[in-house]
């Protein structure tokens, strides 16, 4: 969700506004950017033109409809592509959007132990939940599922994985002495087999996985388990919003420290914005955000504090598989106060204040999707970085 602007307005007092409004976007960076999320407020915009309460199109200067997500927040979103130091002209009027295919969406999966998996067009992911956590299994961090087509498939990969008439009959094979006809099968709906549009094939265990963040107290990651309750607060077809609710936990005297996330993932980016809340801490505390390094490459990591980011090249749970490299990022939105190697991660250091937010963002790529090496990678989250810094602007006449 980079690159969102503040409503600047245009200078027309309601009462003299023209009856359809012209939203004008302006690149202040030295750089292209590309389908970045804008934003203005509905409510705003209903008080000068109350006609956009029954229904509005945006269309570009070429006549070209553009499409838009309304959010919980009753913010607007639509995606703006800009040269460097470009201009953007785009017209708002009375009709009903055509429909918007879901690019950024997810879902509660119960039947899964509680995974929470959302994607959009670049990259899948999932949290663990509340039925995991019972089980006894230890999985702290995020999963990475990736994906290799840019519409949405990792509601087809659960139903597969969970067939429950497929579950039978390879038990049946099994117990028949059927080996064979039981493993093809069990291969044919496995969502840790690539099928053609990606798959699972990271490993989180006990760690902070694909870009956790989680305290640090007496030198050491407090590490967060799984969620224990959650609020979808939006779901697509632009922007999948998901609220994350953790256990309260003792932390150095503070009682019922509560830890909150607000996970956003935008069509188009490869990273999630991330807000991270700890209510009834009551000192400020260092938060590290981290990202797993596995055995299979352990010096496959960059980081760059100047550039507050980290980067991982982690090779998959089966390098012999042919499943290509998962490129995993952390960006900081503030101040990279400190990255380093330490306790099996790549991590960055902040500081969390009570009453504030840590927010920072993480994601990934993938060698078979668009992301053919690290140098790529690592340009791609120095460029996220130097946007956030330089945001689109927004101005309404």
């Amino acid at each position: 969700m980079m690159g969102i602007a503040g409503l600047l307005g245009g200078g027309c007092l309601t009462g003299c506004a023209p009856s359809e409004p012209t939203l004008i976007v302006s690149n202040p960076s030295d750089w292209d950017r590309t389908n970045e999320m804008v934003e203005f407020s509905y409510p705003e915009m209903v008080a000068q033109y109350d006609w956009m309460a029954e229904g509005f199109r945006i269309q570009d200067e070429a006549g070209q409809e553009i499409p838009y997500q309304r959010l919980a927040n009753q913010q607007v979103i639509f995606p703006v592509s800009l040269k460097a130091h470009g201009k953007a002209v785009y017209k708002v009027m009375p009709g009903t959007p055509a429909p918007v295919q879901p690019v950024a969406c997810g879902k509660h999966y119960p039947e899964r132990l509680d995974d929470i998996a959302w994607e959009n067009d670049k990259s899948g992911y999932r949290a663990y939940g509340p039925a995991l956590q019972r089980t006894g299994e230890k999985a702290y961090g995020y999963d990475i599922l990736v994906k290799n087509v840019t519409e949405p498939v990792l509601e087809q990969r659960y139903a597969l994985e969970l067939n429950k008439e497929a579950r039978a009959q390879i038990a049946a094979w099994y117990k028949a002495g059927e080996k064979a006809k039981a493993d093809s099968l069990a291969r044919a709906i496995s969502y840790h087999i690539d099928h053609g549009n990606g798959m699972d094939c990271y490993n989180v265990g006990p760690t902070l996985g694909g870009g956790t963040s989680a305290l640090w107290v007496d030198s050491a990651i407090v590490y967060p388990y799984c969620y224990e309750s959650y609020e979808i607060i939006d779901n697509g077809p632009l922007r999948f919003t998901v609220r994350l609710t953790f256990p309260p936990t003792t932390l150095k005297g503070d009682t019922a420290v509560v830890e909150t996330r607000v996970i956003t993932l935008d069509a188009g980016s490869h990273l999630n914005r991330t807000e991270v809340t700890y209510e009834h801490l009551s000192q400020p505390t260092e938060v590290v955000a981290g990202i797993v390094l596995h055995p299979e490459n352990p010096d496959g990591y960059r980081y760059d504090q100047a550039k507050r980011y980290l980067a991982y090249a982690d090779s998959t749970n089966n390098t012999q598989a042919g499943n290509g490299l998962i490129y995993v990022g952390v960006v900081f939105a503030d101040t990279l106060q400190e990255a380093c190697v330490d306790k099996g991660h790549v991590l960055g250091f902040s500081t969390y204040k009570p009453g504030t937010t840590f927010c920072y963002y993480w994601g990934s790529g993938w060698s078979k999707a668009g992301v053919p090496t690290m140098e790529a990678w690592c340009d791609y989250l120095t460029h996220y970085a130097r946007c956030l810094a330089q945001p689109l602007q927004l101005n309404i006449k």
